[in-house]
C-alpha cells in the first residue's frame, strides 16, 4: 500500500507540474515513454505550435515572429500541350490531363492535411487555366468539389494579354505566359499573407503544404526576412559543385539554392517588393524564363527540401524533373482519381 500511495503522489505532483508548464509556456519530454505531455503528443508527431512556436527535437523551441493568416494557392493548368514547345514524353506515358488531374488531387489532399493544424489560417485554391479541354475542365470543378476547401476556376481570355505580351512567340508559350501573369496580378490585388503559385504537373506528398507553412514561419524568423519555399529537390542542384547552407525546417532538411523553376511559395510582400521583375515574365521570353527569380534570390533566401516534398512530371532524362531518392511510382499511383 505504501508503495501505492507513493505512486498517487507522485503522479499527482507530476499533473501540477505539467499544468505549470503550460501556464508558463514551457514544454517538457518525458524520456520514458517518447511523449511531450505540455501538448499532449509523441515526439514523433508535428510538435510545433502554428503562429507561436517551432519545436524541434533535440535542438529547442523557436518563438514565431509572423503568423501566418491566409494562404492562396494558385495552380496553373492547361490540358492542351504534353511538354511546351518539346515532342518528349513524360514520365508514366500519359495524357497531359493526367497529370493535372493527379497534382490538382494531392495539392488538395495536401491542403486538406494542413488545415487540420492551421486552423486559424484561412486556405484558398485558384485554378488558372487556359485552352483545356471542356471535359477536362469539368473534371477539375468535379475533384475540387470533392474537398471543404474554398476555391475558384478561372478561364483566362487570351485575348486580354494581346497588347500586354510581346509577340512571335508559339501558342503555348504565350499562353503559359498569360497564366502567369493572370496569378501574379491576383497576388497584387488581393491581400493574403502567402501565396503558392504551381504548375500542373507536380504530385504533392500529403505533408507537403504542412511542411512548408511551418518551415516558412520558422524559416521568417531565423532570416527575419521574406523568403522563397519550392516543394521539389531538383536533379539539377547536384550537376554543379555548388556551396549551400542546410536548414532544419519541421521534418525535413532544407538546402539554400540560387534557381528553381517557377512552382514557389512565398509572401504577397515580396511579390509586391519585386513585381516589375517578375512582371517581366508575363511579359516576354527570355532564355531561362526563370531569370528574374534568380535576381531575387540574390536577395532573399530560396530553399528546397531535402529529400524532396513533391515530385515535378517531365521527361525522366531532365535535369529539371525527378528528384532522386524518392518512391516516384508509389506517389504517382496513390494520387489516381
Amino acid at each position: 500500500m505504501k508503495n501505492i500511495k507513493n505512486t498517487r503522489k507522485n503522479n499527482f505532483i507530476k499533473k501540477i507540474f505539467i499544468k505549470l508548464c503550460r501556464l508558463l509556456g514551457f514544454e517538457i519530454i518525458d524520456q520514458s515513454n517518447f511523449t511531450v505531455p505540455t501538448i499532449n503528443k509523441d515526439l514523433n508527431e508535428n510538435l510545433s505550435i502554428p503562429g507561436e512556436k517551432s519545436i524541434t527535437i533535440p535542438l529547442g523551441e523557436v518563438k514565431i515572429i509572423k503568423k501566418i493568416k491566409s494562404l492562396k494557392i494558385i495552380i496553373r493548368t492547361c490540358t492542351a500541350e504534353l511538354i511546351m514547345d518539346q515532342n518528349k514524353k513524360r514520365l508514366f506515358d500519359q495524357e497531359k490531363s493526367e497529370y493535372t488531374f493527379r497534382s490538382l488531387y494531392s495539392l488538395l489532399k495536401s491542403i486538406e492535411l494542413a488545415q487540420n493544424f492551421f486552423k486559424d489560417t484561412i486556405f484558398e485554391i485558384i485554378i488558372t487555366d487556359t485552352n483545356s479541354k471542356k471535359n477536362d475542365i469539368e473534371k477539375m470543378k468535379y475533384i475540387l468539389n470533392k474537398f471543404k476547401i474554398k476555391n475558384r476556376f478561372i478561364e483566362i481570355n487570351l485575348h486580354d494579354f494581346k497588347n500586354k505580351i510581346a509577340s512571335g512567340y508559339s501558342n503555348a508559350k504565350f499562353a503559359n505566359m498569360a497564366n502567369f501573369y493572370t496569378s501574379l496580378l491576383i497576388a497584387k490585388e488581393e491581400a493574403d499573407d502567402i501565396f503558392y503559385f504551381v504548375e500542373d504537373d507536380y504530385i504533392h506528398a500529403d505533408e507537403t503544404i504542412l511542411e512548408m507553412l511551418f518551415s516558412y514561419e520558422k524559416f521568417f524568423t531565423l532570416f527575419k526576412k521574406d523568403l522563397v519555399l519550392i516543394p521539389s529537390d531538383y536533379p539539377y542542384l547536384y550537376m554543379n559543385d555548388m556551396d549551400t547552407k542546410l536548414y532544419l525546417g519541421e521534418k525535413k532538411h532544407w538546402r539554400l539554392i540560387r534557381e528553381s523553376l517557377v512552382t514557389f511559395m512565398t509572401s504577397r510582400d515580396l511579390i509586391l517588393q519585386n513585381f516589375n521583375e517578375l512582371e517581366k515574365m508575363g511579359q516576354q521570353w527570355s532564355d531561362p524564363w526563370e531569370k528574374p527569380l534568380h535576381k531575387i534570390y540574390e536577395k532573399y533566401p530560396c530553399l528546397s527540401p531535402v529529400p524532396s516534398l513533391a515530385i515535378h512530371c517531365a521527361n525522366i532524362n531532365s535535369a529539371f524533373g525527378l528528384s532522386p531518392n524518392i518512391d516516384w511510382k508509389k506517389i504517382w499511383d496513390k494520387n489516381k482519381i
